[in-house]
């Protein structure tokens, strides 16, 4: 959680607008941590997800993602729906299905999909297009390579797509009395890019009177592969930059903190700010001025 044609391509046009509609919900989920995940202790129980029933909830405030590429917006956000099932086995979670291996007390073990978030930088048709002004640029690093002083400016044609694509693999949670530890891997299904994500994810929460507070620590690895398809240089892009260059797999190290106040059994307060550390090796490429992206979202969640 997170934009004149003839007759006969009045189809493919509607359905180029219905799958960039899908993709703003699917990246705006992912700036929330999910309601509940598949039979997990929750803090509190209030907000477990009941078993064999559809849990919708909806999250209306105002917050922003700092975007790293040069040349393109900060990305506002407004609306955050939160849409998940879990049955005995299978279940739909925010945008991802799984199906449930092994479940014990102290950890399960399931076959997942998810989507990589980084393309979610590169589009201009995004919230921020509608909503929000441009926002100012966040400053560059204040590490220069002396080596690269003299390098030409990294100015681009237009870019060329960076595709979408979902992710296949498994994960597996450990449930332990300082918190729940989540490692993960996953590969691109459609041939995308060929590459692969992995994850290790530590959470845990606590709830005081009417606050609940639920704190994260992420390392997300991502191979050569998907570092060049959505941060390298195409020779379209810039001839020289797409020669020097060379992409190689990195971990992104991250941290979120969310922490509502509860209202009713139905309204909580809502502040939720996550900052990422973007790997050196993505960092390095010409097409980002920054090595962090900062989001923060403010507000109130209605479940319903």
């Amino acid at each position: 959680m997170l934009l004149c044609f003839p007759v006969q391509v009045t189809a493919a046009f509607n359905h180029k607008i219905m799958y960039r509609i899908l993709f703003i919900l699917i990246a705006s989920l992912s700036i929330l941590p999910s309601i509940g995940m598949a039979k997990q202790t929750c803090v509190p129980e209030s907000q477990c997800i009941e078993m064999d029933n559809w849990d919708l909830g909806v999250a209306i405030g105002w917050g922003q993602k700092s975007n790293p590429l040069k040349d393109f917006n900060d990305i506002p956000l407004f609306f955050i729906p939160t849409i998940a099932y879990y049955g005995k086995n299978w279940f739909f979670d925010n945008g991802n299905l799984g199906y449930t291996l092994a479940e014990q007390e102290s950890f399960t073990i399931n076959l997942v999909t998810s989507y990589s978030l980084d393309r979610a930088y590169f589009y201009r048709w995004d919230p921020s297009n509608v909503f929000l002004e441009r926002s100012s640029q966040m400053p560059t690093k204040t590490t220069t390579n002396l080596a690269l002083t003299t390098e030409p400016e990294a100015e681009f044609n237009t870019l060329e797509t960076r595709n979408f694509t979902m992710l296949g693999g498994a994960e597996a949670f450990i449930y332990t009395r300082l918190g729940i530890i989540r490692l993960a891997y996953t590969h691109d299904m459609f041939n995308v890019h060929q590459g692969s994500e992995a994850q290790i994810k530590w959470s845990n929460g606590w709830e005081l009177d009417r606050f609940i507070f639920e704190f994260a620590l992420i390392f997300d690895w991502k191979s050569q592969a998907v570092v060049d398809y959505y941060y390298g240089v195409r020779p379209s892009e810039n001839a020289y930059w797409s020669e020097q260059y060379q992409a190689k797999s990195g971990w992104n190290k991250g941290a979120e903190i969310t922490t509502r106040y509860v209202l009713t059994d139905n309204w909580d307060l809502l502040l939720a700010v996550r900052y990422t550390q973007i790997a050196d090796e993505i960092a390095a490429s010409p097409l980002l001025i920054q090595d962090y992206s900062r989001t923060y979202f403010i507000g109130a969640a209605y479940r319903f």
